[in-house]
């Protein structure tokens, strides 16, 4: 029988993210990210001269230009390199991140150089038909995916019934602004942070659980 198999999201689940974003935008380019409640992106901007909001071509070149230059700045969530390691005794471990492809080996070795050694997959748009993918390829004898937006549990739901769904967000600037999965029926938990997390994922990959 094979290994059972966790699928895991990467920023804002194992690394911060919109923190050393934020610091970066008012830094670099004197703007100013402040997400308010919907988790609305297309709002979160603003000039700090003159308060314009950035039109989302813009906002989406700044993220494309962070992750290429300024990836460093991310750090490890507490826990979260521990619970790689603890479920790596028990399972397969991949990263699901939804970056462009060209980025895949950038962040395999940010995760590496985090002592988070695993095998990256890339994706954009919703997670389902790729998780499908990577369960097709590893044939798990069961599957934990974990993400911090609701849309991929969602997508997971609807094409992968099977596999259990951990909703995480670990980064409290994010957690109380982003819709639940759990409260909408599409994850099994809601959890933000590792060391709770890590119990409740254990018991499901070893089977100690239903969901």
């Amino acid at each position: 029988m094979n290994r059972p198999l966790v699928i895991t999201d990467c920023d804002e689940v194992l690394l911060h993210m919109v923190t050393p974003f934020r610091g970066w935008l008012d830094e670099a380019h004197g703007v100013e990210f402040r997400l308010g409640p919907g988790h609305d992106w297309s709002r979160s901007m603003t000039r700090r001269e003159g308060g314009a909001q950035l039109e989302m071509p813009e906002m989406w070149n700044l993220l494309g230009e962070f992750f290429d230059t300024q990836m460093h700045r991310q750090s490890p969530f507490p826990g979260a390199v521990e619970a790689m390691a603890k479920l790596g005794e028990h399972a397969d471990v991949v990263v699901l991140t939804n970056l462009q492809d060209h980025r895949q080996d950038a962040r395999a070795r940010q995760l590496a150089d985090h002592g988070i050694n695993l095998r990256v997959y890339t994706n954009q748009g919703p997670k389902g038909p790729a998780i499908k993918a990577i369960l097709d390829e590893f044939s798990p004898s069961r599957a934990v995916f974990i993400d911090d937006i609701a849309q991929h549990h969602g997508s997971a739901a609807q094409l992968v019934p099977h596999v259990s769904r951990l909703h995480l967000c670990a980064e409290p600037m994010l957690a109380s602004h982003i819709e639940c999965a759990h409260v909408a029926g599409h994850a099994h938990a809601r959890i933000d942070d590792w060391h709770t997390a890590l119990p409740w994922l254990l018991d499901r990959i070893e089977g100690k659980t239903d969901d």
